[in-house]
């Protein structure tokens, strides 16, 4: 079915308009909000191309991207769709025939015939993650990093979900394009579709790594879902090229290796196929669920490691609100969904914000380190009014800051630094902080004693990139375009 969307802000229904019951959809936000294991952030449903049903847990918004982790994968196949019909690269030609300066080094057979195909599904004839490999090998160039391990099976034959796979596809593409993801995709995509400004991480300076590292809104998400959902057609125009929807979501390679139900039904190009649909998503609940069958999109961002309990919820809760007739209570459902929606909150910190009597926590902490912990040095704690601010502390300097009152999350942006929302409570004398990476699915948790001066801390959950990542990395690249 084709939708007439246009650029801007996708178009708003009521879910009974369009068939849905807003129970259904209640029970799914219980569902997310009643699991300790998730955090959700943000979601945006779609049905039959109208916006549902969409809601930002504060002190998260609308407008603030995030990072996407692997759900930038979609992104990139769609970037090779466009390279593809231009001409800039062909699915079955030979990887090392891209790289003339070092193809003579890559002399094993397997090596030699992995296809741009191959890594578009995931099957390069690797059976691992060879992500750290690569770059020990070569971190100047991780293609060639990659290239030098033979594969231990024929290219094609078996699925290994491994990110130079992707960053290949995306250094091909770059590299015969002249600009980077962004610069590429901002004509043929972001600027039809409406997407505002992303940022995209790049290793080394210029070359998005496209596995991983796009920052952009829930909005954005959902509307690259109604796009493939559509078949590549946008407002009456075919967008992407004719035909690259069905490469896409063809199902390329098994993974019966996966172990959880929804991992475990095969991949296509940079997307998973699911017990139901297909979707694309990236590490701590970032997801683009397609849903042909229902005419549906659901686009999510969250921190958590329970990204099945996503989809069972999905699964358990939304697809039968799909299938029912409201009845009389449609639009009583909607008006409380939509109510709901609008007060969507993420919970503060126990006890209270103010010191214990005669207490003066002024002053710096001494972050105690692990090998799990972040490399934050310190936290300062300075007087502010009837508050306080909190001051984080990296290689000598402020890496972050933001205000502790009591009211709630507080948000912190200052240029060149990332944002951050701070909530915090006395607790047996000690003040217990939460600080959200406001661009991330990530958070640090402290514990400041006065007594000792000293500060524990804690990710959760922590970064991919490591315990170690600096809290200015975590952080859209500026500027954004």
């Amino acid at each position: 079915m084709t939708h007439a969307l246009q650029p801007g802000r996708l178009p708003r229904a009521t879910p009974s308009s369009q068939g849905v019951d807003a129970r259904g959809i209640e029970a799914f936000l219980d569902a997310l909000e009643r699991d300790p294991d998730i955090e959700p952030h943000s979601m945006m449903l779609l049905r039959h191309g109208q916006v549902i049903a969409a809601g930002w847990w504060a002190p998260f918004t609308p407008e603030r991207p995030h990072l996407l982790y692997s759900l930038s994968k979609t992104f990139t196949a769609t970037a090779l769709g466009f390279a593809v019909d231009e001409g800039l690269l062909d699915l079955d030609e030979l990887v090392v025939d891209a790289f003339p300066e070092f193809a003579e080094e890559i002399v094993t057979p397997r090596a030699r015939s992995i296809r741009v195909r191959h890594l578009a599904a995931m099957s390069s004839g690797h059976t691992q993650e060879m992500l750290d490999v690569a770059l020990e090998t070569d971190p100047a160039e991780p293609v060639r990093g990659f290239l030098l391990h033979e594969p231990e099976q024929e290219p094609g034959t078996i699925f290994a979900y491994s990110q130079p796979c992707t960053y290949t596809v995306a250094a091909i593409l770059q590299r015969r394009a002249g600009t980077d993801l962004v610069g590429y995709l901002r004509p043929r995509l972001f600027d039809p579709l409406g997407i505002p400004s992303v940022g995209w991480e790049s290793h080394p300076d210029g070359r998005s790594i496209g596995f991983s590292g796009l920052y952009a809104t829930t909005e954005a998400i959902a509307k690259l879902g109604q796009l493939y959902l559509d078949g590549g057609r946008w407002n009456g125009e075919q967008l992407l090229p004719a035909g690259w929807v069905e490469q896409v979501s063809t199902r390329w390679i098994d993974t019966p290796r996966e172990g959880s139900p929804d991992w475990a039904c095969g991949y296509g190009f940079q997307v998973w196929h699911a017990r139901h649909g297909y979707r694309g998503d990236g590490a701590f609940g970032q997801f683009c669920v397609i849903l042909p069958e229902q005419d549906v999109v659901l686009a999510t961002t969250a921190s958590t490691e329970a990204m099945q309990s996503v989809l069972d919820a999905v699964w358990t809760h939304l697809l039968p609100a799909m299938a029912e007739d409201p009845g009389d209570a449609g639009p009583d459902a909607d008006a409380r969904l939509a109510e709901r929606l609008t007060g969507l909150r993420l919970p503060t910190a126990d006890g209270p914000a103010a010191p214990p009597d005669g207490a003066d926590p002024a002053g710096g902490y001494a972050v105690l380190h692990s090998p799990e912990g972040p490399v934050v040095e310190a936290v300062d704690l300075a007087a502010d009014g009837d508050g306080w601010r909190v001051r984080l502390v990296e290689d000598g300097l402020v890496a972050a800051e933001a205000r502790l009152d009591g009211s709630g999350w507080n948000v912190g942006e200052a240029d060149g630094r990332p944002p951050i929302a701070v909530t915090g409570g006395w607790r047996n004398g000690r003040l217990h902080l939460s600080v959200l990476m406001m661009e991330t699915p990530h958070r640090l948790e402290f514990e400041l004693d006065p007594g000792t001066r000293e500060a524990v801390a804690r990710w959760t959950p922590p970064p991919l990139s490591g315990p170690d990542t600096r809290i200015r990395e975590l952080q859209a690249p500026r500027p954004l375009r």
